[in-house]
């Protein structure tokens, strides 16, 4: 219920006290599960003091319970356990102090822890923070490392003796930090914040020396995990020993045995690349030497073939054939031609024989009108008409001096034909007209 309060009308310290106090009182018991970091027992008291921290934040609490309800675990509970206390929470007026009031206290057993850890570990790989493909790749040589290691730890050493022993000229970015305890995870998250947020550091190295599970848990926390998983550097966790294994190692980029492993696998040794940049040219020289080994075998082979020995001997073989292939077609040829000779001077006999200047030889004669028509019977002529006779020495002028009638009659005797004019036939104009009948 809100206070009608003002400037002129506040109210008393004690009364603000008691009006909290009533609130509080209201409030029912509850679980809460925290660790232990002061545990104050005094003799004869028949009350205990105690702090409960949370493991991943900076907010603790007042706790304290009569000496009965301590004595029932006080074999398993120290300062630095992890404890579940029902408590109600109270309200000192006097001093306005918030505090638990605890009726029982379980301390949280090992393997409670880990069943809390696996189911953590299914719920943060259902989200895919462990996936292989969200993994970011190493460079090769890392120029600047930040390291989040404890102050003056044997883990640092180890990863700083080891780097520099494989790359002497490797630089660190030291980020010292609480490893273990109420002030663990904050720190650790800290400072992988501030080393992703370098732009020169090209890798980040997590590392912590071996413990007991209750020692690694702050690296199994799971906003540790979360603030790893989103550094856009790369992280490798060097966390314990081998049979450690913090939910660290699964979000990582690169999960170290140990945090010399780290120190291995992050820089590179200096005598190993420069054996391997020998055995490199070694290989390279072997490789050329071997291909030029190949190539002047091959060579020599070439030219110890005939045709490198002897060159001129092909040409001479070609020669040889190309005379060959001339004879041949000189002779081919010749027998086309003499064929072609012999069967033009045939066809020429034929046409000689055929032709209208051979039967003009022979005393025959060839009227034509003056159109250019040859005359084929004596109906296609008129009586006086003059017509050109063409005689194998030359052509003449004719008159028609009359046409006879068809019919059967005996030929005059007379001279024979060719060897006259045609006494139907009258000469006309020309160089010298035959005598003849009118």
């Amino acid at each position: 219920m809100g206070l009608n309060t003002s400037a002129d009308a506040p109210l008393p310290v004690g009364q603000v006290s008691r009006l909290i106090g009533g609130w509080i009182d209201r409030l029912g018991q509850v679980w809460v599960e925290g660790q232990i970091t002061q545990l104050s027992r005094r003799p004869g008291a028949g009350v205990v003091f105690l702090t409960l921290r949370d493991p991943s934040h900076d907010v603790s609490l007042s706790v304290t319970c009569f000496r009965q309800v301590f004595e029932e675990v006080a074999d398993a509970v120290t300062e630095g356990s992890r404890v579940v206390v029902l408590a109600k929470p109270e309200w000192y007026a006097p001093r306005g102090q918030l505090s638990l009031r605890a009726s029982e206290i379980r301390p949280v057993g090992i393997g409670e822890l880990l069943a809390r850890l696996e189911r953590l570990k299914r719920s943060l790989a259902a989200e895919g923070l462990f996936a292989l493909d969200r993994k970011k790749p190493l460079p090769f040589l890392p120029q600047l490392i930040g390291l989040v290691v404890g102050r003056a730890s044997a883990a640092e050493r180890d990863v700083l003796e080891n780097a520099r022993r494989r790359w002497p000229a490797v630089r660190f970015e030291v980020r010292n930090v609480a490893v273990q305890g109420v002030h663990a995870v904050p720190q650790v998250i800290q400072a992988v914040k501030e080393l992703d947020d370098l732009a020169e550091v090209d890798v980040i190295i997590v590392a912590r020396g071996g413990g007991s599970v209750e020692d690694l848990l702050p690296f199994s926390d799971e906003e540790v995990v979360r603030a790893v998983a989103a550094a856009r550097t790369p992280v490798v966790s060097a966390i314990g020993h081998e049979p450690d294994s913090p939910l660290l190692d699964l979000v990582a980029d690169l999960r170290a045995s140990t945090p010399t492993d780290a120190a291995k696998k992050v820089v590179p040794d200096v005598g190993e690349e420069l054996e391997r940049v020998r055995q490199f040219q070694e290989r390279g020289l072997r490789a050329v030497r071997a291909l030029l080994d190949r190539e002047e075998r091959g060579l020599a082979h070439a030219l110890a073939r005939p045709v490198f020995v002897h060159p001129q001997r092909m040409v001479e073989t070609r020669e040889d054939e190309l005379e060959a292939l001339l004879g041949r077609s000189r002779r081919t040829l010749g027998h086309l031609l003499d064929r072609a000779d012999s069967e033009l001077a045939h066809t020429l006999a034929r046409v000689v024989a055929l032709s209208p200047a051979a039967t003009l030889e022979r005393g025959y004669a060839v009227l034509q009108r003056a159109d250019g028509h040859v005359v084929r019977s004596p109906q296609e002529v008129a009586p006086d008409e003059v017509l050109r006779a063409r005689v194998a020495e030359g052509e003449f002028s004719v008159r028609v001096a009359e046409r006879s009638e068809p019919g059967p009659q005996q030929p005059e005797p007379g001279p024979e034909p060719g060897s006259g004019p045609d006494p139907q036939l009258e000469p006309g104009p020309g160089p010298e007209p035959g005598p003849g009948p009118e």
